[in-house]
């Protein structure tokens, strides 16, 4: 069984770039992604104060997981971008480079990006949290 998602845009909102306003999952299970760290298969951090190679590896360290439930980026329904900045330029940066990236149909669908002052792993500069629709 396949899983009907809509994503809308409602005309009297503000457009986008590239994400949309409403998703609507119509039937199935869900999945909850744990937020997808730039940590390789060791637990080491990859990529020391570079927010590309983080990015790279966040966003393999995804479609690991998204693979490990059966979906890939197609399913997502719902994505948290959480970046160590509060500065715009480098926070579309990260946006147009995840979703530039293997999953980046992810990030056309309801989705926040976020600035934040810091994440869980020293040097730690991006995380990932994803919510992803299956079929039932």
């Amino acid at each position: 069984m396949t899983v009907e998602i809509s994503r809308i845009n409602p005309e009297q909102l503000h457009p986008t770039p590239g994400y949309h306003h409403i998703t609507v999952v119509e039937a199935g299970r869900t999945a909850y992604l744990a937020g997808q760290c730039p940590l390789d298969p060791s637990g080491t951090l990859v990529g020391p104060g570079d927010l590309d190679a983080q990015i790279d590896q966040v966003a393999g360290n995804a479609l690991v997981a998204l693979h490990a439930v059966g979906a890939g980026p197609a399913q997502v329904v719902r994505s948290v971008i959480y970046v160590v900045s509060d500065d715009p330029p480098v926070l579309g940066a990260a946006w147009r480079r995840l979703t530039g990236s293997v999953i980046g149909p992810a990030f056309s669908t309801a989705g926040t990006l976020l600035g934040v002052a810091a994440l869980g792993f020293s040097g730690q500069l991006v995380e990932v949290d994803l919510t992803v629709a299956l079929p039932a």
